[in-house]
């Protein structure tokens, strides 16, 4: 291990082996942190095994350094977009790529040694393990040797998974991980996948000066509303990207100038080139070299382990949380889903995984943020269901702030008027996500929610007016009356 991701701490000796642990924790991500912390607390004496770099998929290769990069991106776009307003004008571009990523890389590791390899010192009863960990003979192994604990927590991840594409196999690609840390900005980028990675980061190099083609084989973000999908493929479209969706996949095979990608679109054959690919179709579950067959652990289709709603596994006495279940990949679910892992493997049982009021976000430009049940999954959950759209032009915040790119939209259920489910489409829209989550967690109807005060000018009150949508014509209201 190298020096920046040193662990204070750490146990390398071979008596480690020798002790009997009441936990061990597979994996040093937000999960596996999660569940040790969470057990040390309960005061329970813990192994948390690690494998490479600390600190798992989100500080280190995911959440923080596309954040980072996609807020910079964000700073271009502002600058170059300011001639919204009347008497305005401005620019900006990348001046020095290396000094971007150096300071991305910076974040990363600030964060890495804050948040994860710093804090081990303080709780005693952790002993960080350095080794590869898998079943051996129905037995947990740590370098070979065999390590005894009462319970286990699975927590090891994902990682960039490739798609069914004949050629793939002999193109050189971008992964979400590798693309993040190229010494030079592509001059052109094809990007593979329609999901939350590939519009975030489509978006991002477009910003910074690529040339971007984003492919998908669906619609973008196929789990949104199909207003959201359909409004954001027209905003990435504006910024200049090409955007093919609806398509199949026939060949890709590397070029003297890059990739070149044959897709069937509407029954005719075309050719993209490009000097990069990215592929961003999915994630696979970190669960090969396990050594998962015959020891009673089941996965899914996917390779993902399997867990109950009290993250049990199919073998006694092992659980598992985080992308490596077949539970939400987000970080902070994998954090929660973590805990409560914990919690059971510790005293019984009793906690329940939860995600009905789950926020997520998607970090484009307009941000896409949702909670509760779409249109389509309220109907196929029984639920007579109607819905109500508001677009930002009707929001005085986004009048204001000359941007009316977006929408609201909300479902419910129309017998009894509770919110089922919601979803935003604007700028702002990360940070006004929470206050539906709230309501659907507490049972609100549309009803009490277009009655409840919001202060003016502000994104969130998109909601209040999504909500009248339902009886009234927000259209024909003044400014506060509702």
């Amino acid at each position: 291990m190298n020096d920046c991701c040193a662990v204070p701490g750490g146990e390398s000796d071979a008596h480690i082996h020798d002790r009997n642990y009441d936990l061990a924790v597979i994996g040093a991500g937000s999960a596996g942190f999660s569940a040790a912390i969470t057990a040390a607390n309960l005061g329970a004496r813990v192994a948390l095994i690690g494998h490479g770099t600390i600190g798992g998929t989100c500080v280190n290769v995911g959440c923080v350094p596309s954040k980072t990069l996609i807020r910079a991106a964000e700073a271009v776009y502002a600058a170059q977009s300011v001639g919204r307003f009347q008497g305005l004008a401005g620019t900006a571009n990348v001046t020095d790529w290396t000094a971007l990523m150096a300071a991305k890389d910076e974040l990363v590791a600030t964060l890495r040694r804050q948040k994860y390899a710093d804090l081990l010192p303080g709780y005693e009863t952790i002993d960080y393990i350095e080794g590869q960990a898998r079943f051996a003979d129905g037995m947990l192994t740590v370098g070979g040797a065999p390590l005894q604990a009462g319970k286990i927590v699975l927590a090891t991840g994902a990682a960039p998974a490739l798609p069914d594409i004949p050629g793939i196999a002999k193109v050189p690609i971008l992964t979400s991980t590798s693309a993040l840390e190229l010494p030079e900005r592509p001059e052109s980028l094809l990007v593979i996948g329609g999901g939350y990675i590939g519009c975030e980061l489509a978006q991002l190099f477009a910003r910074l000066g690529s040339k971007v083609t984003l492919v998908t084989r669906s619609r973008l973000l196929p789990e949104t509303e199909p207003e959201v999908s359909a409004a954001l493929t027209g905003y990435l479209r504006d910024e200049g990207i090409t955007v093919w969706d609806g398509l199949g996949y026939r060949e890709i095979q590397q070029t003297a100038e890059g990739v070149a990608l044959t897709i069937e679109v509407d029954g005719r054959i075309e050719s993209l080139t490009a000097e990069k690919v990215l592929v961003a179709t999915g994630r696979k579950p970190n669960t090969d070299g396990l050594g998962f067959a015959g020891s009673g652990v089941a996965l899914d289709g996917r390779g993902a382990v399997i867990v109950d709603d009290h993250m049990r596994t199919s073998r006694p006495g092992v659980y598992a949380a985080g992308d490596v279940a077949n539970r939400d990949a987000f970080v902070y679910m994998a954090a929660h889903g973590a805990k409560v892992a914990a919690r059971n493997a510790l005293n019984g049982d009793e906690s329940t995984y939860d995600n009905r009021a789950m926020p997520w976000v998607v970090f484009t430009d307009p941000q896409v943020a949702g909670v509760g049940l779409t249109e389509a999954a309220g109907r196929a959950a029984g639920h007579e269901v109607k819905s109500s759209i508001v677009n930002l032009d009707q929001v005085p915040r986004a009048l204001a702030a000359r941007d009316t790119r977006g929408l609201i939209k909300l479902v419910v259920d129309a017998r009894t008027d509770v919110l089922l489910g919601g979803q935003i489409l604007a700028p702002e829209g990360a940070d006004a996500i929470q206050t539906l989550a709230l309501a659907i967690k507490h049972g609100m109807t549309a009803t009490g929610l277009a009655e409840t005060l919001f202060p003016y000018l502000t994104t969130v009150e998109g909601l209040k007016l999504a909500a009248l949508g339902f009886n009234t014509d927000v259209a024909r209201l003044s400014c506060c009356a509702g």
